[in-house]
Formats: C-alpha cells, sequence, structure tokens
C-alpha cells in the first residue's frame, strides 16, 4: 500500500514538472529599454513608468471607439441655430463656424452682405455713427411694409443697389463685422460637442484596452529597463494615452513585437519609433527589437 501511494504521488509529480515544463517552453522574454531625448540634449531614461502589452494596437483599439463614438453632424448642428436659414446656407457652404474670426471679411461677398440679415446688420452697425464717410444710408421706414408695399420696396431695392456698388468701390467697410457677431457666433458651442466627444474616447479607450486587450504591464527601473515574460505571440507595447516625459520631448508608444517561444526579445523604445504627444508621428514599427536565445 505504502509503495503505491509512493508510486502515486511521483507519478502526480512528474504530471506537474512535464505540465510546467511545457508551460514554460511556450514563453518567451521581453526585454525592454526606454529613452527619451529632448531637444539638443542627451538621451534621459524613462524611470519608474508604466508600459501595457496588448494583444491589440492601441491606436486601432482608439479608432473602434471613435467610430462607435461618431462625430457630431455639422449639418445637423447648424440646421438647429437659431439663426436665419439665410446664415444656415452660409455656414453650410463655408468651411468655419466662427463669425468671430478676424478673417471673416476675407470670406464675405457684398451679396453675402446684402441678403444674409445678420451680415447686413453687423455691417451696418460697424459702419454706424459717421465713422465710415459716403455710406448709403435706408430711405424705407419698416412702417410702409404693410401701410405703402410698393414704396418700402423701391426704396428698399434702391438702397440695396446703392450700398452694394458702395461695398464694391469699398471692401475696407467690411473690416470689423466680425467684431459685432459675437452674440450669434456658433463656434464655442461647436468646439464644446467636438471637447466632449474627445474626452469620452480619452476615458473609454484605456478601458477598451485595459479590459478585453491587455496581456500584461511592466514598470521600468531608474535605467529605464524593464523585463516581463509572455507566450509567444504578438503584442504591442503601448503608453495607451499618457505621455512619457523629458525636458521639452512628450512621447507616446504603441510598439508592435513579436515574443518567440524559450527566447529574449529586446525592444529599444526611442523618439524614432514613438508617437509625439504634440502631433508628430515617428516610426512606430521600427522596434528595434533583437531576440536571442
Amino acid at each position: 500500500m505504502r509503495n503505491a501511494l509512493l508510486a502515486a504521488g511521483f507519478f502526480l509529480c512528474s504530471l506537474l514538472a512535464a505540465v510546467t515544463a511545457s508551460a514554460q517552453a511556450g514563453n518567451g522574454a521581453l526585454d525592454l529599454v526606454a529613452r527619451i531625448t529632448p531637444t539638443a540634449a542627451r538621451p534621459e531614461p524613462v524611470r519608474q513608468f508604466t508600459f501595457y502589452l496588448l494583444t491589440r494596437s492601441y491606436q486601432d483599439i482608439t479608432k473602434d471607439v471613435e467610430a462607435s463614438d461618431a462625430p457630431p453632424d455639422r449639418d445637423k448642428f447648424i440646421s438647429e441655430l437659431k439663426v436665419s436659414d439665410e446664415l444656415k446656407a452660409w455656414l453650410k457652404g463655408h468651411d468655419g463656424l466662427d463669425l468671430t474670426s478676424p478673417n471673416l471679411d476675407k470670406a464675405l461677398t457684398p451679396d453675402d452682405i446684402l441678403h444674409v440679415p445678420e451680415f447686413l446688420l453687423a455691417y451696418q452697425r460697424a459702419n454706424s455713427g459717421g465713422v465710415t464717410y459716403g455710406i448709403p444710408k435706408p430711405k424705407y421706414a419698416d412702417a410702409d411694409k404693410t401701410a405703402r408695399p410698393d414704396r418700402y420696396q423701391k426704396q428698399h431695392d434702391e438702397y440695396f443697389v446703392a450700398l452694394k456698388k458702395f461695398i464694391q468701390t469699398h471692401p475696407e467697410s467690411m473690416s470689423g463685422v466680425e467684431l459685432e457677431l459675437s452674440g450669434i457666433n456658433p463656434q464655442s458651442k461647436w468646439a464644446l460637442l467636438q471637447a466632449e466627444r474627445k474626452k469620452r474616447v480619452l476615458r473609454l479607450a484605456p478601458e477598451l484596452a485595459q479590459t478585453k486587450y491587455l496581456a500584461g504591464q511592466v514598470d521600468t527601473d531608474l535605467d529605464g529597463h524593464a523585463a516581463v515574460n509572455l507566450p509567444a505571440g504578438n503584442y504591442w507595447v503601448s503608453t495607451l494615452n499618457l505621455d512619457a516625459g523629458a525636458g521639452d520631448a512628450k512621447l507616446r508608444w504603441d510598439v508592435p513585437v513579436t515574443i518567440q517561444s524559450g527566447r529574449s526579445t529586446r525592444v529599444e523604445l526611442t523618439n524614432l519609433n514613438a508617437i509625439d504627444a504634440h502631433g508628430n508621428s515617428g516610426n512606430a514599427n521600427e522596434a528595434h527589437g533583437s531576440s536571442k536565445n
């Protein structure tokens, strides 16, 4: 009986050792070093920083989140503004929404001034008080619109003909119109909608990456070095939406790496394979990786 128990125990230990050896044989090691080179300075190690090992590119994960949270519909936004139909049509036909831009006068034509009520009122206010010599003044009265419609229309048309001619010969008179449009400027509301969507993406993308695609994470030491064992496969070394900084450089990484069974793969993270947090991208495919037994 005792011999049988010893034999069974020996068999179980052997089986456990075999399973463990098999599992370890399917693993590889990742050895990474992260350094940032500020402008006109020497490389500095990325110290005590967390890197995430993902089974999918963080940039692709972010794109998925963005696709699930569609950007605001510009035409729908304009259609819901409480402005004249003429102004809505003008906004839909132009790229910008900022009616207080100093360059607005360059985008306006004399016909825009005459046919968009908000532009006409702003133009009249900007040139009121005698600041513009020779500008035509309307002779029609609103009361005549119903009491004397023919007279009203005649004087209205004459005023518009004279005003159009004046604007054409004095284009500088359109300068300052933007200062009278701050009360109806839709740019701030539009920017707020876009900022809210960006905040949602910045919040949801890291959550999705860590709950669905996280294979592991590792912290660098004071020399910017870190190591971790992983099952063989393809991964991305990512900082998610966090910036690693040194001097004037703020970088993120989303670098692909292949872990091979029984081998150690070294990856150097530098400015060259980083994503500049200010908008300039390096080549994320240049992982500067090498494998060794």
